[in-house]
């Protein structure tokens, strides 16, 4: 079974470009493996079937990221860019989504 996430990168004041990932979703997976790209290089994919840590998995063609006006986790693990390192922003299980 997947996995499935976002990558929620801040694209300007109220705007919120969401990358999809298809697998291996997980923070334990994720964050390793985000920790080696840049904001810049996860938006250019625009969407993800897997991130590693030595490379990114993209669809061919891919979609191109939705953009909302806060950080929306729509699957059940959502990652943001914050001071300069990617964080866990999923929500908990007493959290609505």
């Amino acid at each position: 079974m997947s996995s499935r996430a976002q990558i929620a990168i801040q694209i300007g004041p109220e705007e919120w470009a969401h990358v999809y990932v298809h697998f291996d979703g997980y923070p334990s997976h994720m964050l390793p493996a985000l920790a080696a790209w840049t904001p810049e290089a996860i938006l250019a994919a625009c969407e993800l079937r897997q991130v590693r840590s030595d490379a990114l998995e993209c669809f061919d063609p891919p979609r191109p990221a939705q953009v909302f006006a806060t950080p929306t986790c729509q699957f059940a693990h959502l990652y943001l860019w914050k001071d300069g390192q990617w964080v866990d922003a999923s929500p908990r299980d007493h959290e609505t989504r």
